[in-house]
């Protein structure tokens, strides 16, 4: 089959940026081949990240609501704009995750999700389709609609000796459980969602950079005593959380039932309770190694305190052919990709559904959408060939 040239664009829970990736995808027997062009980040304008950061814990409008999806459609394109420099300036297709703004959990299930960035702003801005709102349809089967990386992991790590955990630690940390009887996938619970929102009531920064507040600090035992005890941790999955748990909120509460906590040391068990969480999902599912990817390895602090934690050993996902900072957007491509060739993107072992399904809503380019026949069958393990000459695009340029 001829390739794909596919940008995938997403804004992680952090909300610190776009991350945008290009990569030339085809189907070859049962596997699907991924060769990764090149990626990016494009910080959001930090006026739009307060507003946005603000829109999770305050009442926010439909005004409010509508600027923000249409701002957010805007920085989109431009990255959009980006990726397909980043493409050789050719692409076929852009799928957007969007910024998600609130996953409605209640009870244990999913009861909606919400994702702004108006895919016309792409359309408009690229001459591309652009298959965006990816989660809703899972939720509407019964799913989660997160993570949506077990499709990828299972692919991706078919061949290796299970079963293997592959981790990845954005605002919120999630693992993929490949190798077993079945995938098994659910967010673990805080990545760097606390870690920031800490960092920014500490010393005013949006991150704890390099973990250099954690390094200043010690451990409360009894701070991270009382921030285990939530329940989610303890809720067998599938299951999903974002910001509207693990916000401020949470941890107001939490520093009420201790003594006062000084900014390092706060820093410091935030961190020790991400590497736990994920450690402990680790050691109850058995597994024999794993691999981890996102922006939360980008923190040596925490990075060490998961290894010291780790019932196993763990690698980054660049060993294994996907960068750790831009395995999200290449997910992204992934799943556009996939849709496109009438293939689902959903593994209801994972995210709970009723069954697979084809993901997203297409949004038509500059002319009418020419989709590809659907695929005859679905693919089992992903490849990612060692880089070659560049594969010439098949349909629709820009």
């Amino acid at each position: 089959m001829e390739s794909c040239r596919v940008l995938g664009i997403l804004s992680g829970t952090s909300m610190d940026g776009i991350d945008v990736a290009a990569a030339d995808l085809r189907l070859d027997g049962d596997a699907v081949e991924l060769r990764p062009l090149g990626d990016t980040e494009l910080p959001y304008p930090a006026e739009l990240r307060e507003r946005l950061l603000r829109a999770l814990s305050e009442p926010c409008g439909a005004a409010e609501l509508c600027r923000l999806d249409t701002e957010i459609g805007q920085a989109f394109a431009d990255a959009a704009r980006r990726g397909v420099e980043l493409a050789g300036g050719r692409a076929d297709l852009v799928a957007s995750l969007g910024q998600t703004v609130h996953h409605w959990v209640e009870d244990g299930a999913v009861r909606g999700t919400l994702q702004l960035g108006q895919p016309a702003w792409i359309a408009e801005a690229t001459g591309l389709p652009v298959l965006a709102d990816l989660r809703v349809r899972d939720v509407a089967a019964g799913g989660h609609g997160a993570p949506l990386a077990a499709v990828l992991d299972a692919l991706w790590l078919a061949d290796e000796p299970g079963p293997v955990a592959a981790l990845n630690i954005g605002g919120i940390a999630n693992l993929t459980v490949v190798g077993g009887d079945r995938p098994r996938a659910y967010d673990t619970g805080p990545g760097n969602a606390l870690l920031d929102l800490a960092a920014g009531m500490v010393s005013g920064a949006r991150a704890d950079v390099d973990g250099a507040l954690a390094a200043r600090g010690a451990v409360r035992p009894d701070l991270l005593a009382v921030l285990l005890d939530e329940p989610h941790y303890r809720r067998p999955p599938p299951k999903s959380t974002g910001k509207e748990l693990f916000g401020r909120d949470h941890l107001t509460r939490a520093l009420a039932a201790v003594p006062p906590v000084e900014g390092p040391d706060l820093l410091a068990t935030l961190t020790e309770l991400t590497a736990a969480t994920i450690a402990d999902a680790c050691r109850a599912e058995r597994v024999r190694s794993a691999v981890v990817s996102g922006g939360g390895v980008r923190n040596p602090v925490l990075l060490a305190a998961l290894r010291r934690r780790m019932p196993v050993p763990l690698r980054l996902s660049d060993e294994l052919g996907l960068p750790a900072g831009s395995k999200e957007a290449l997910l992204t491509a992934l799943l556009g990709f996939l849709t496109w060739h009438g293939l689902p993107g959903t593994d209801p072992d994972a995210t709970g559904a009723t069954g697979p399904r084809l993901l997203g809503a297409l949004t038509p380019g500059a002319g009418p959408l020419r989709l590809p026949a659907p695929a005859d069958r679905r693919p089992r393990r992903l490849r990612i060939p060692r880089p070659t000459k560049e594969v010439p695009c098949t349909q629709w340029t820009s």
